[in-house]
Formats: C-alpha cells, sequence, structure tokens
C-alpha cells in the first residue's frame, strides 16, 4: 500500500542566529524540509525556488525592521501558505496588522516548537476562549498606543515618537523598560 506524504517546506525569517538555529533543528527532526533567513534580504530568490508551505516570521528584526511587510510578501507570494507571527513585542495593534496582513496566528515569545506547530494546525478561531473579567491597566494601554504608533511607522522610532508626541529618547526609554527577554 502507498501512502503519500505531505510535503512540509518551512521558512523562518528571525535575526536571532540562536534561536533560528534551534527552531530549524527542531521542524527538521519533525519532518519539515526548512530554509532560514535573518530578514527580507534573499526572499525573491528563496521563494523562487523553495516555494514554502508554512512560515514562522518574527515581527521585529534587525535594524527595527518590520516583520509584518515579511507577512505581506509571503502572503502575496502563495495566499494558502500557513504563516504564524513570533514576538516578544506583543501587542493587540500589531496583531490585528499581522492576520490583516495574512498571518495565521500570532504567538508572544517565548513559544516553542509544539506552540508553532499547534498554530498551523488551528485554521479556524475559537468561539469559547475564555474572557477575562480584568479590566485594562493605564500601562497596559500606553503600551497599545506606542504599539500601534510603531506599527503605523514601520517600526521606525523617531517617527513613532513624533506620531506620539514624545522625545525619541523619552520613547527609546518605554521600550525598553518593558523589554521582552
Amino acid at each position: 500500500m502507498l501512502t503519500t506524504r505531505i510535503e512540509r517546506r518551512l521558512l523562518i525569517v528571525e535575526d536571532d542566529a540562536a534561536f533560528a538555529r534551534t527552531l530549524v533543528r527542531s521542524f527538521e527532526r519533525r519532518g519539515y524540509q526548512v530554509r532560514h533567513l535573518a530578514g527580507e534580504e534573499g526572499m525573491a530568490a528563496l521563494l523562487a525556488e523553495f516555494a514554502p508551505t508554512h512560515a514562522v516570521v518574527d515581527l521585529k528584526l534587525a535594524g527595527g525592521a518590520s516583520g509584518l511587510s515579511s507577512v505581506k510578501r509571503l502572503h502575496d507570494a502563495d495566499p494558502s501558505m500557513v504563516i504564524v507571527v513570533l514576538t516578544g513585542y506583543a501587542s493587540i495593534a500589531t496583531a490585528v496588522e499581522a492576520i490583516k496582513l495574512g498571518a495565521r496566528h500570532y504567538l508572544a515569545k517565548p513559544s516553542n516548537t509544539d506552540d508553532i506547530e499547534a498554530a498551523f494546525q488551528r485554521a479556524a478561531g475559537d468561539a469559547d476562549v475564555e474572557l477575562t473579567a480584568r479590566t485594562t491597566s493605564i500601562k497596559t494601554l500606553e503600551w497599545e498606543h506606542i504599539h500601534e504608533a510603531l506599527a503605523a511607522s514601520d517600526f521606525n522610532i523617531s517617527e513613532a515618537a513624533r506620531r506620539l508626541g514624545l522625545h525619541r529618547r523619552t520613547l527609546a526609554r518605554k521600550l525598553e523598560k518593558r523589554r521582552v527577554k
């Protein structure tokens, strides 16, 4: 009896080389063919020869580049590609934009291979997700507002600070305080 094996090709767009290596090895052990890019450079050539079925994209790439443009580019190349955005800078604004641009899911770091693969499998939303009765704090609202401005300015700190009416260094300090490692 012949069984057809579904070929799963994964592209990881992640600028943290150590984390990317870990993901590559882990997904290869699970039967994926994996390629890694640190950013958008070389993406056109890779898409032409590799044609990924799945992608994991870091939201914030080296040099302050936004992974959202990678999500858009990947979705434009193949609307059926399953894209998961991974970030240490989670916010409602960037989650909404990632989904609008074609990502299937948006996961906050730390996330592991099991979390990512589960996100690949979940095609539909969950109407039974538990709602919280906790109100949103002022600090959380400020954080969300900052990230809306960052997303709107393609993660350009100077432009986001201008839009928020803050000095660039003040915004940088606020971002550093809430940094996720």
